[in-house]
């Protein structure tokens, strides 16, 4: 990963995933390897063990902390119901770890969401409810893998519980949501945007009303939601 890694990227990318003094990922590290390179690198070492896959986690480099989640995704994928269970746990452990955007977004839907397909979902509210911006946001981005499935229940839940948070990349998650939640049912999402228009952050809006027509964006944007 050291010899596919970038030094003139590795700055760009710093600035893009805000790793300076007081900014969300302060002290984050680049190689400036190209997202594909990545993944192929992580592919070929795909059969990694867990304790080799906590060392990655444990390091300042993102890249690495990216590929050790991208061979979590894959063995994810291809285990059994023991393996993905051993690998749920695992990644609750390391939540910390799982400190940016990018690797909240890379993750949570193929694993932490895939999961609760199947299993009970109260670790959703237990997140939803941290102190931590990493596990809120996965509290709420696994919830997209169920919305894709038609299950819009908790997605639903988890954006009202996050309507008050405070950080910007909770607002863009829940509207990213939001917007995949109207896809399945619009009138369910035009039911929330008007209950909880008063609280919902602009930015959160603009994201979930994207798949709308002009007309109707701005008349939602002004609280207008009868298009009859």
């Amino acid at each position: 990963m050291k010899e596919a890694g970038d030094a003139a990227r590795a700055l760009q990318v710093a600035r893009y995933f805000k790793s300076g003094k007081g900014e969300y990922g302060e002290g984050d590290v680049f190689l400036g390897i190209p997202v594909p390179a990545m993944r192929r690198i992580a592919l070929r070492h795909r059969a990694l063990s867990l304790p080799d896959l906590q060392k990655l986690l444990n390091s300042r480099i993102h890249d690495f902390r990216a590929a050790a989640l991208e061979i979590l995704v894959i063995q994810y994928a291809r285990g059994d119901e023991k393996q993905r269970r051993v690998i749920v746990d695992f990644y609750f452990k390391n939540t910390s770890r799982i400190n940016n955007w990018d690797l909240v977004d890379a993750s949570a839907r193929p694993i932490l969401g895939e999961h609760l397909k199947s299993h009970p979902r109260k670790i959703l509210r237990k997140l939803a409810k941290s102190a931590s911006l990493w596990e809120r946001r996965i509290a709420m981005v696994s919830t997209m893998t169920l919305v894709w499935a038609g299950e819009l229940d908790d997605a639903m839940e988890m954006a009202e519980m996050l309507l008050d948070d405070g950080h910007d990349l909770i607002h863009k998650a829940v509207g990213w949501v939001l917007r995949e939640a109207g896809i399945k049912d619009r009138a369910r999402l035009i039911q929330f945007l008007r209950t909880h228009y008063a609280k919902i952050p602009r930015t959160t809006l603009r994201y979930a009303i994207e798949h709308f027509p002009v007309a109707q964006r701005k008349k939602m944007l002004a609280g207008m939601f009868d298009f009859t």
